[in-house]
């Protein structure tokens, strides 16, 4: 699956590493990550974005926060300045408060393409991928099918299934998929 937009950026007001930074951090309480959680989704809403995902990685040195963001509005795209900005904000949040005290590496992404090919315009992107197609037959059974996308068009959808083209009425397409080229 394609990746999403990313950004990573450092938090710098905190004390050096070192052996008794390394052990804290394994230390982190459960409080500690959801009030970081708390903060960090608090201030992705103030700016218009969503907190699809959340992580801390503790046993890293620095700890690292990875969070996943898409924009209120369906519409728009998570660009790299979104990304830079609400990291600006993020960790300007998380510096301001008291829940850490310690280093850390903060990571602010898109959550990705999605899998699914469901508008017209990812149809023509990822012409000639492989893809696998969820579909029910004539007597309404369901059926999947692995090939290559060739097109579709306002009657069927075209795959490439070993050097034949197959066509499926889009009509009994069930849902469209990226696979991987052994499926």
């Amino acid at each position: 699956m394609p990746d999403g937009t990313s950004l990573n950026r450092g938090g710098s007001k905190l004390k050096p590493l070192g052996l008794p930074a390394r052990l804290r951090h394994c230390l982190l309480s459960n409080q500690t990550v959801t009030e970081l959680k708390v903060l960090t989704t608090k201030s992705a809403t103030n700016h218009g974005f969503d907190v699809t995902d959340f992580q801390m990685f503790t046993h890293l040195n620095p700890l690292s926060i990875q969070v996943n963001i898409r924009h209120k509005n369906s519409e728009k795209k998570v660009t790299l300045d979104d990304c830079s900005i609400l990291s600006q904000y993020i960790d300007k949040a998380i510096q301001s408060s008291s829940i850490l005290d310690q280093p850390f590496t903060l990571e602010i992404s898109s959550e990705g393409v999605s899998d699914l090919l469901t508008e017209e315009k990812d149809y023509e992107i990822f012409k000639g991928f492989p893809i696998e197609v969820t579909y029910q037959d004539l007597k309404k059974i369901e059926q999947q099918i692995n090939g290559l996308l060739l097109k579709r068009t306002d009657n069927d959808l075209q795959i490439n299934q070993k050097g034949k083209t197959q066509r499926i009425p889009v009509e009994d397409v069930i849902q469209v998929r990226l696979t991987t080229p052994s499926g």
